[in-house]
């Protein structure tokens, strides 16, 4: 059998067509553009080419980009003190501060200071905590584009075993709140997993996101099952030159399960896409006003 093959950036560009639409409405009701900030510090290659993709996208649809780029120099108090103002800003309606941050500044800490309201990212731990006891929250992008991937294969989650391999706060944890609010049965695996292929192999549904290239192998897949990569990893290919591929060995998932997400083209698009509902999904509850169901 050869897999389908989850195209990330028609589903993607599908949610934020739907965005648009809603963020057309609630400006109007508002009176008013919805604003993301997205705060750069540094010049890390790969954080700006993520927040120029980010700024673009809000443009798409109609959501202000507001870019706070700031040297590498800037001291702790000084992006605390900007995140305050982002915070008491009205006209903003999401802040997100970009990772990596230098290493003399804490990013715990700068993460807490953004106003859990206007965490688009959902990392604050109010969100953390209210996504964990099924109360609304602002769920973290990448991990809510996973379970949109997955239902594009699957009507329904309910009753499927899904294995997550990978326990890390951006993914791991929170794809295991959102699971099982789809009530699937879920398992998180990780390094020191005893016999991890066979626990993959259980799984109807496999999230990959633990870092290390092309890491899961063809026969820790079971047959029929969907396949969610959410690995980014620069290796060198053919030739010298580097490429990018996932966590899962693609060619041989192909051969093996029912469906598997590109890398690039899977996950990825579906973060930025995740990120502008969020924003919209922010602003509405801002506002008093119950947020689209997209």
């Amino acid at each position: 059998m050869t897999a389908k093959i989850i195209d990330g950036k028609a589903v993607a560009q599908a949610l934020r067509d739907k965005v648009k639409v809603e963020v057309a409405a609630l400006e109007k009701k508002l009176g008013r553009k919805l604003g993301l900030a997205v705060v750069l510090v540094g010049n890390n290659p790969a954080s700006e080419v993520y927040v120029r993709n980010k700024t673009r996208a809000s443009q798409e649809v109609d959501i202000e980009p507001r870019d706070y780029k700031r040297d590498a120099s800037i001291t702790e108090a000084e992006l605390l003190g900007l995140v305050a103002q982002l915070n008491a800003d009205n006209t903003v309606d999401g802040i997100l501060v970009q990772l990596p941050l230098p290493d003399h500044i804490d990013a715990t800490r700068v993460l807490n200071a953004i106003a859990p309201e206007k965490d688009v990212d959902g990392f604050h731990p109010v969100n953390v905590g209210q996504l964990a006891t099924g109360l609304q929250a602002i769920a973290p992008a990448t991990p809510s584009g996973c379970v949109v991937l997955a239902k594009t294969v699957r009507n329904s989650l309910a009753g499927l075993e899904a294995v997550i391999v990978g326990r890390s706060n951006i993914v791991g944890k929170p794809l295991v709140q959102l699971l099982l609010q789809e009530n699937a049965t879920v398992t998180v695996a990780h390094s020191k997993t005893k016999d991890l292929p066979g626990v993959c192999r259980r799984a109807d549904l496999l999230f990959v996101a633990i870092g290390k290239p092309e890491f899961v192998r063809g026969d820790w897949i079971k047959p029929g099952a969907t396949v969610i990569d959410v690995g980014i990893n620069r290796i060198q290919g053919e030739g010298g030159k580097s490429k990018i591929v996932g966590d899962v060995a693609f060619n041989e998932a192909m051969k093996v399960a029912s469906a598997v997400t590109p890398v690039p083209g899977g996950v990825g698009p579906m973060t930025i896409a995740c990120l502008l509902s969020n924003t919209l999904y922010a602003a509405a509850m801002r506002a008093g006003i119950k947020p689209a169901k997209l």
